[in-house]
């Protein structure tokens, strides 16, 4: 999955027609390309203002690994969500396996957010994500959802 010549690209308000998450728990500030029911390639623009790192730690600040586990989700909630069978849904947690953190993410890291749809099976589905910082592997896991 890699971002194509003629990408589709969403904007802040455009992934707010998808997926219900609003500031301050939108993690994803662009979609670079996708394919509905496939794929999403994201991107989170990390600024020093990002409220979690008033507890996150204040002398140094750190994304925590479970928000970009959740931006993984969101980035891959978009590739569901445009699905027109799935408009309006919500994409639960249903399960995260196998979450390797390889990198810390600090303040003025761009992260690009990989989220690829594996299967979905009724209400259920499983994607494969990955969290790059310049050109290196951040955070991969495997997301379990529920479509509600």
């Amino acid at each position: 999955m890699e971002i194509r010549e003629n990408p589709h690209i969403l904007t802040g308000k455009e992934i707010e027609e998808i997926i219900p998450h609003r500031y301050p728990f939108r993690l994803v500030d662009r979609i670079l390309d996708f394919e509905p029911g496939q794929w999403a390639i994201g991107r989170k623009c990390v600024t020093s203002d990002e409220p979690f790192f008033q507890g996150h730690f204040p002398d140094y600040p750190v994304v925590p690994g479970v928000l970009l586990i959740e931006a993984l989700a969101q980035t891959g909630a978009v590739a569901v969500l445009s699905m027109p069978e799935y408009k309006g849904k919500l994409a639960l947690f249903g399960g995260i396996k196998n979450a390797r953190f390889k990198k810390q993410v600090v303040p003025g890291d761009d992260v690009i957010l990989k989220a690829e749809v594996e299967k979905i099976y009724g209400p259920l589905g499983i994607a494969r994500g990955e969290a790059i910082v310049d050109g290196k592997s951040a955070v991969t896991a495997e997301i379990t959802f529920a479509l509600q």
